[in-house]
């Protein structure tokens, strides 16, 4: 294995959970589990470090890099500019079979909060920003955003489970998809950056504790 082998597997287990924030990266273990040599795995954790995906101090090692709430709002905004471009560029875009598809995913989603299964619920909202990218064949965008979210996978349950914000998530959802099969760009980036700005608030709510 090369290291662009070790790059890819790594970088996917961090996006995943599969690896936790503040976890240690050991170069002897990690090229075992590749059965590659230190030094593919050490170019390997450059290339994480310039993603922003790990970070290395000395003498301590590497380590899966934790992002604090904080950053995290600043990237939901950076976020609420580009999918809200991307909303507009879908809602231009938009062909018929994919208007189809929208429309499927979002009673999806509906079927699934009605069972109360937010954690699948949330799966499937993500699903559906990747969707809209896709139809927006907007490709910088897109990368941008794909580097962007891949530092908010400790994020992306979060927010579904606060009070209340499951019901309001799935009518954000429906503004933006009607707007989109609409065809109405001005409608539907706006809705895109509400749902995402909303998200943001959110964000910086606690959790309240279950009432026994």
């Amino acid at each position: 294995m090369s290291a662009e082998t070790v790059y890819e597997g790594l970088r996917r287990a961090i996006v995943t959970g599969e690896m936790h924030p503040n976890e240690r990266l050991v170069e002897t273990e990690i090229a075992e589990r590749f059965a590659v040599g230190r030094s593919a795995v050490r170019t390997a954790l450059v290339r994480l470090v310039q993603d922003g995906l790990v970070e290395h101090e000395r003498n301590r090692g590497a380590r899966v890099r934790l992002v604090g709430a904080h950053e995290a709002t600043e990237i939901y905004e950076v976020r609420a500019l580009l999918e809200g471009l991307t909303a507009r560029k879908a809602a231009e875009n938009l062909s018929d079979s994919a208007a189809e598809d929208l429309r499927a995913r979002l009673a999806a989603i509906g079927a699934l909060l009605e069972a109360g299964d937010l954690m699948t619920a949330s799966e499937r909202n993500v699903e559906l920003h990747a969707v809209i990218v896709e139809i927006a064949g907007h490709d910088t965008a897109g990368r941008l955003l794909a580097g962007l979210n891949s530092h908010l996978v400790r994020y992306h349950y979060r927010t579904i489970l606060h009070p209340g914000r499951a019901k309001l998530s799935y009518q954000e959802h429906a503004a933006i998809v009607e707007a989109i099969i609409a065809r109405d760009p001005d409608a539907a980036e706006s809705a895109m950056r509400a749902h995402m700005l909303a998200l943001t608030a959110t964000l910086a709510e606690p959790i309240p504790p279950p009432i026994d």
